[in-house]
């Protein structure tokens, strides 16, 4: 069942759609003109909108146009008994779900009612989906080191500059990246994630710049590479060091022109990509050791956001085991458990070599071996 608004001038058109659509369960209500329209979709929230397009005061591409100002959530179709294909595109292209000419064919427009519901289920969804994922990679902690990345996330996010972000294994690298993601103005887009290092050396050119079809034995069709798949988007190189040096100058290539080229193809492909990357290692000295080259490092690193160790901000502990603990129940399906002081200052004590990645193995091993309140002496016995 739907909730609908219908906008049109003609009481007669009005009250046949209330009549046939509140048969098939739907809610109704009717406005005599965009103005008095509008006012009720500042008021009301509606799934779908039918509006006519020749109104007095104000005519339906007008008011479609102030919709979007109000409210991104109902989905419009147009209905004009003046219908043409100029106007068919101009209400599409300022964001109706559909256009139909009058007379109406009711059969047509239940249809187009169902679809536009479906569409905005599907929006729906996919903003609940958003925010599971974003708390998923949310950022846990108020320690000064933690905040100062935070900072230097807000400020850089918006811009298109790259970024390359640095520290030891599980200290939350892709954290950063996926909240950069978030932050900037691609974040309509996918993340697209390529993880240098558990890709074959072989694969690597393939896997960021495509194949053609027959450009090597596995190549049986097209492909399209990472960077392509990035267009308009962000791309996070993790663990960017791991690729070999003629991959690093394909990528160099790729950053200073802007353009790609698929293995086996001879045609340039123009791409515009936000390039994040990813390492845990000193790339000075990978350049020192040439192991890295040094253009591609000047390259990357315009913004280098540092992440710190767990031990460098034992202060987030407490923050960071509740949280954990709660996630963890959570996809074990047991009941929540709490946590003491005690064990808590303990925790602080470890010297965490695989920072947070460490740290949650060590809850998940907390909540399956100790009791109900994870004490300190759980803490000391099952680490």
């Amino acid at each position: 069942m739907a909730s609908i608004l219908v906008i049109d001038d003609e009481r007669s058109i009005r009250n046949t759609l209330k009549e046939v659509l509140e048969y098939e369960k739907h809610q109704v209500e009717l406005a005599e003109d965009g103005v008095i329209g509008l006012e009720m979709i500042s008021n009301n929230q509606y799934d779908v909108i039918l509006c006519d397009i020749k109104m007095p005061r104000m005519d339906g591409l007008e008011v479609l146009e102030k919709i979007s100002g109000i409210t991104n959530d109902p989905q419009v179709i147009m209905i004009s008994g003046h219908g043409t294909v100029d106007s068919a595109v101009e209400a599409i292209k300022k964001g109706a779900f559909d256009f139909i000419e009058k007379p109406l064919d009711l059969n047509r427009l239940m249809i187009t009612i169902r679809n536009a519901m479906d569409k905005t289920n599907l929006i729906a969804e996919t903003r609940v989906l958003k925010k599971k994922v974003s708390k998923k990679y949310e950022m846990i902690g108020s320690s000064e080191a933690i905040n100062k990345v935070r900072e230097m996330i807000d400020r850089v996010a918006p811009t298109d500059a790259r970024v390359l972000i640095t520290g030891p294994n599980g200290t939350g690298k892709e954290l950063v990246a996926r909240q950069l993601h978030e932050k900037s103005n691609r974040s309509a887009g996918p993340f697209i994630e390529v993880n240098c290092a558990a890709i074959p050396s072989e694969l690597i050119e393939s896997e960021l710049f495509g194949h053609e079809k027959g450009s090597f034995t596995s190549a049986i069709k097209q492909r399209k590479g990472k960077f392509e798949q990035a267009h308009g988007r962000t791309i996070f190189l993790d663990e960017v060091d791991d690729m070999s040096l003629s991959s690093q100058a394909k990528v160099l290539r790729a950053l200073q022109e802007n353009r790609v080229s698929r293995v086996g193809g001879d045609k340039d492909i123009t791409v515009n990509v936000r390039v994040i990357a990813a390492t845990n290692k000193d790339l000075k000295e990978e350049i020192q050791q040439s192991r890295f080259r040094e253009e591609l490092y000047h390259r990357l690193s315009v913004i280098i956001i540092q992440v710190p160790t767990l031990n460098e901000r034992p202060e987030d502990i407490p923050l960071l085991a509740k949280f954990f603990i709660e996630q963890v129940c959570g996809e074990m399906g047991v009941a929540g458990k709490q946590i003491n002081d005690e064990a808590l200052t303990e925790l602080q004590k470890i010297q965490w070599t695989g920072n947070i990645r460490e740290f949650r193995n060590v809850i998940e091993r907390l909540i399956i071996l100790g009791g109900p309140v994870i004490t300190a002496q759980d803490v000391k016995a099952y680490t």
